[in-house]
């Protein structure tokens, strides 16, 4: 499989937040000899050691197990977040997709598999201390996010009875941020039609404290790491957690910004997130603002002592980083991450 000049990747969802900074840090590995990125629209992006295929997950058109053929790893990311008041669609794109690329790595022979999984993919936790990768990943069944990405954990539990050659990796990392994914997650979460102020926090009167809204995140670079990592090492496999300190909330961010903080209820929040949802003027639904409310916290000591993996930023400086990106507008040289300033 992998020859006298290293290594061959393939990365699905190569041309996103995660997969820009996956394929740049391997394209950047002296032992990883080639990468070739699959997304839907080819990047005029050119990285070294890098080659490109334009691939839908969602169209059986698609021969995976060519594309595949001759890797020594697959690491796949692709994920679509919209539209989420279609469900079904997303359904065919995250979990039908996925399935397709679990049986062309084991008909490509693929030794390895790195697999992005989410803390979304957990059953609700504390938030008082840290859980470890045993904690159930049933998810948040009503938020189609974590019911899909707890869906393929329940895929990858067979695909590893049924092909054991095959070393299985689940990434779990937490909220992923970075300046270039700005403008990209302004548009997930926040539609077009988000109010400057709401996309500067910096200028709002005041910041919401809301009960539960206590979150992990992890720079979208730190990320990546781990997952060359995990195509590195020979014995990495199962689940790895992936998040910064400290955990973020309404006392850290009112610190950060210099905003007075106002407790509101869940109930009014929500409400207002439904409202909008239901306008179709926010695409993030209330289902998810329900299950952020009720992730667990993460403890990464796996990773760390497993993989050798630490985060080299904070999650206060991944904050300010995105927030700079956000005023900034800023974005990367591929379709999905491109900037775009607001107010």
């Amino acid at each position: 499989m992998s020859s006298g000049t290293g290594m061959r990747v393939v990365v699905t969802g190569a041309t996103g937040n995660v997969g820009t900074s996956v394929v740049r840090v391997l394209s950047e590995e002296p032992e990883v000899g080639s990468v070739r990125g699959l997304a839907r629209r080819i990047p005029e992006w050119s990285p070294p050691k890098t080659e490109w295929s334009a691939v839908d997950l969602a169209s059986r058109r698609f021969d995976l197990v060519e594309e595949f053929a001759g890797a020594d790893a697959v690491i796949h990311l692709a994920w679509a977040f919209q539209p989420t008041h279609d469900p079904a669609t997303t359904w065919r794109t995250n979990v039908l997709g996925s399935i397709r690329v679990f049986d062309a790595v084991a008909e490509a022979g693929v030794p390895a598999l790195v697999h992005a999984s989410s803390v979304g993919a957990y059953s609700p936790g504390p938030k008082d201390h840290a859980v470890t990768e045993s904690w159930p990943t049933h998810g948040w069944p009503d938020a189609a996010y974590c019911r899909e990405k707890a869906y393929l954990e329940r895929a990858l539990d067979t695909f590893e009875r049924d092909h054991p050659d095959t070393r299985v990796v689940r990434m779990r990392p937490a909220f992923l941020f970075k300046r270039e994914s700005a403008s990209e997650q302004r548009r997930i979460f926040g539609g077009r039609f988000l109010p400057g102020p709401l996309a500067r926090p910096d200028l709002l009167p005041f910041l919401p404290d809301i009960p539960g809204l206590r979150v992990q995140v992890l720079h979208t670079d730190d990320a990546a790491d781990a997952y060359r990592l995990a195509v590195l090492s020979p014995d990495a496999r199962d689940a790895y957690n992936l998040a910064a300190e400290p955990p973020v909330d309404a006392e850290l961010l009112g610190e950060m910004l210099g905003t007075r903080r106002v407790r509101l209820p869940r109930t009014a929040v929500r409400s207002a997130v439904a409202a909008a949802w239901g306008l179709h003027l926010l695409p993030a639904s209330p289902h998810l603002f329900d299950a952020v409310l009720r992730l667990p916290l993460m403890d990464c000591t796996r990773a760390r002592t497993e993989l050798g993996w630490r985060p080299v930023r904070t999650a206060t400086e991944v904050v300010e980083e995105f927030l700079q990106g956000m005023r900034e507008g800023a974005g990367a040289p591929t379709e999905p991450m491109r900037g775009r300033k607001v107010g």
